[in-house]
């Protein structure tokens, strides 16, 4: 499998978001207030900087009443069978990783050979195999912890565009885009579809992530942990895209820690990549049914961990009565 190239890394360098003197503005200071005070962090040992996150994830769980209402609502709907008690403890959790993740994303950016020899992979055959077909892949992800390492992880076996939607906050877009040019190919803006046919039509890995609720103008409702969702229909889209010949081929891709989130001084974290299979027959002339097997994958991997998915997104917030469980 190809790695990253000095090359790769130049064209990085070729499409950086220049500087604007408007974020030097008033509204702009509590971002470059909390970067100046985290990014020195990022080279303590990874020790210090995991005990940092757990205690940033537990102040956020405190201090963010509106994140962890819709963190809970999330983990009773999907969680039912379990105690109040049980839901608590994973929401906990879940602001932890989080903390972490933040960690996590900047040493992504910053200083990736941290990860150097900690991952394990699993499913890898099926990239190759793709691959060697001369396919294109549409790498369906997915909104975890540790977003933004999962794709530097991932690129130590494959390089890989990613589709992303950009921030509201031009500071914070700047930040994340130059971050991730030094781990992906290409960001492909998620209304750009010239871009992104132009990229399958090349054969790229390209990691999308359709596990987000938003709204039903490009989606159906489909469940999810058994609670009606609005659901992307995008990825039954994207796979008609590309070489009609020769279509893309569609998998998932889950990247979690398997160590725990209390990181021992001279320590190092673990970290496990999982694709699943190429789906077969998709798309098929039901988008509902199509929605619902994507669902069914993208839940069967969370509940690997459930704590290091990011529950604390509106994931339910559309319906079809038009009444959201948010606001009950």
């Amino acid at each position: 499998m190809p790695t990253i190239s000095e090359n790769h890394k130049q064209t990085h360098m070729a499409d950086k978001k220049p500087f604007e003197r408007e974020f030097l503005a008033p509204k702009y200071w509590p971002i470059w207030l909390s970067a100046t005070a985290i990014y020195p962090f990022i080279y303590t040992p990874l020790s210090v900087q995991f005990w940092l996150g757990r205690q940033m994830g537990k102040a956020f769980y405190h201090l963010l009443g509106s994140r962890r209402k819709t963190t809970l609502i999330n983990l009773k709907l999907a969680f039912p069978e379990k105690t109040e008690a049980e839901r608590v403890r994973i929401a906990k959790q879940v602001f932890v990783n989080q903390g972490i993740g933040i960690f996590e994303t900047l040493c992504a950016w910053f200083r990736p050979n941290v990860f150097t020899r900690t991952i394990s992979i699993s499913g890898l055959q099926h990239l190759v195999a793709a691959q060697q077909a001369g396919k294109a892949v549409l790498l369906l992800g997915g909104h975890y912890t540790m977003l933004d390492l999962g794709g530097r992880l991932f690129t130590q076996f494959a390089p890989v565009d990613c589709v992303y939607r950009p921030q509201n906050n031009k500071l914070l877009e700047w930040f994340i885009y130059n971050g991730r040019r030094k781990i992906f190919d290409e960001q492909i803006e998620y209304r750009n579809m010239r871009k992104l046919i132009s990229r399958l039509k090349q054969g790229k890995i390209i990691w999308y992530s359709p596990d987000q609720d938003y709204g039903l103008k490009h989606g159906v409702m489909a469940p999810f942990f058994g609670v009606p969702a609005a659901t992307l229909t995008a990825p039954r889209r994207i796979a008609r895209m590309g070489d009609k010949s020769n279509p893309p081929a569609l998998m998932a891709l889950h990247t979690y820690r398997q160590s725990p989130a209390k990181l021992r001084r001279g320590k190092r974290p673990h970290y496990h990549l999982t694709i699943t299979p190429a789906l077969e027959d998709y798309p098929s002339k039901d988008e509902v049914a199509d929605a619902k097997r994507i669902n069914d994958i993208i839940e069967g991997l969370i509940r690997i961990d459930p704590t290091q998915w990011m529950w604390f997104h509106r994931r339910f917030k559309n319906s079809e009565k038009g009444r959201t469980h948010y606001y009950d």
